[in-house]
């Protein structure tokens, strides 16, 4: 592992996910790999009542060489740990706009998605983990919609933990709009000679769970 994301899903992990990528830090795992592979989701939801001190990150993490969104950004301090030449990356946005996008997406339908009539049935493998995710972030549990006071406050909360947790010389403090530059001179690489990639915008990602619905496994390039 070379890159570990610590950002909140819906901060521009799909972008990020796909310029770590071209960058040569990939294959980069993202919640999509994850809901896409029936081993990838059951190795997942295999851990939502363990310990994080009781799991074999390096095994869990085998072959990926970055990770971004969730569930891996929820254990960034484990894998920090486990990881100590990883870079750490956390992705950030307008904390209302980023509640606007989540709530329109993941907490609006994500339950029913992954959970409701037609779904994929290895998907019900994470409900356990997600679960345990939303519950300590926002209080309540994966389908519960928190209110914007109670997740903008998480945000925050969880921001200013990870900038107070890494060193200033490990940690990028990347939003949406950076760029190449500031990612390439953290990373060391040259700037691509190619736009950064914009992918899953909210009318995109209702797609991509419309096609989860319909028994589609959906990737990051589905339109």
């Amino acid at each position: 592992m070379q890159v570990i994301g610590a950002g909140f899903p819906r901060t521009g992990t799909s972008s990020m996910k796909v310029a770590l990528d071209r960058l040569g830090f990939g294959p980069c795992l993202h919640m999509f790999e994850v809901m896409g592979s029936p081993d990838l989701s059951r190795r997942w939801g295999a851990i939502a009542d363990r310990p994080a001190a009781e799991v074999d990150w390096p095994d869990l993490m085998a072959g990926w060489r970055s990770a971004v969104d969730w569930p891996a950004a929820f254990f960034w301090r484990d894998l920090a740990d486990a990881f100590p030449e990883a870079r750490i990356l956390l992705t950030v946005r307008e904390p209302r706009g980023w509640y606007r996008s989540i709530r329109d997406t993941i907490f609006r339908e994500g339950h029913e998605r992954l959970d409701g009539e037609g779904a994929a049935p290895h998907l019900g493998a994470l409900i356990p983990l997600l679960d345990r995710l939303h519950r300590a972030h926002f209080g309540g549990g994966f389908g519960q919609t928190p209110d914007e006071r109670t997740a903008v406050a998480a945000f925050e909360r969880h921001t200013d933990r990870v900038c107070a947790e890494v060193p200033a010389d490990r940690l990028l403090v990347y939003r949406c709009g950076d760029g190449w530059e500031p990612l390439c001179a953290f990373l060391g690489v040259p700037v691509p000679d190619a736009p950064f990639p914009h992918l899953n915008d909210t009318a995109a990602m209702r797609r991509k769970q419309d096609l989860m619905r319909d028994g589609h496994l959906p990737t990051l390039h589905d339109p």
